[in-house]
């Protein structure tokens, strides 16, 4: 079980492209837990009546969510959304979103300031740690219908790089050095 993810090259040709080194250097789900990424694979064709899903949202407080369809046809100023997606940010919260229909990557920076690509596809449920710096692009099938997930009220706010001195990044920072002595368990419940 697991979504596919690795390293990427510093090419400069169209983001939507995979991006993989040569030879392909894969990152493991152990290396993104380290990083405080979550990750669970749900059943996308029953999301309004899930009940896994129902008990993540419970479980996490995810009191809130909306479905964003990202596509030139269904979302208004398609180009320029894609661009600021694409701008390295953060946010002051865990950044949740689950994948209903299509695919698209998620760019995380790993300890050493590399960039790890995440592909995420249909039923892939993934939750960003508030204070990593990432950004997100669609592949080049250049479609994907996700839900957004909060805790209490939507924040739509990021932070371009720089914003080292936001106190959740600072967090973050220190929980990398913390994040070797844990074990990550499905839906990466902390197991201490």
């Amino acid at each position: 079980m697991g979504i596919e993810a690795w390293y990427m090259d510093s090419s400069d040709e169209d983001q939507r492209k995979p991006h993989k080194l040569v030879p392909n250097q894969p990152v493991s789900m152990d290396q993104l837990g380290e990083l405080g990424v979550f990750y669970s694979k749900l059943n996308a064709d029953v999301y309004e009546t899930d009940p896994e899903l129902e008990q993540i949202r419970k479980d996490q407080g995810y009191s809130h969510m909306d479905i964003i369809t990202i596509h030139k046809d269904t979302l208004p100023n398609y180009e320029e959304k894609l661009k600021m997606f694409f701008e390295e940010h953060l946010h002051l919260d865990n950044e949740i979103r689950y994948i209903l229909d299509g695919q698209a990557y998620f760019d995380i920076r790993d300890k050493g300031d590399r960039w790890i690509r995440i592909a995420i596809s249909k039923g892939d449920l993934i939750t960003l740690p508030a204070g990593i710096y990432h950004r997100f692009t669609l592949d080049e099938t250049n479609y994907t219908k996700a839900m957004r997930l909060f805790v209490g009220e939507p924040v739509w706010k990021a932070y371009n790089r720089p914003a080292d001195d936001f106190e959740v990044r600072e967090k973050y920072v220190a929980s990398l050095t913390a994040a070797h002595n844990t074990k990550w368990t499905p839906y990466n419940q902390r197991v201490e």
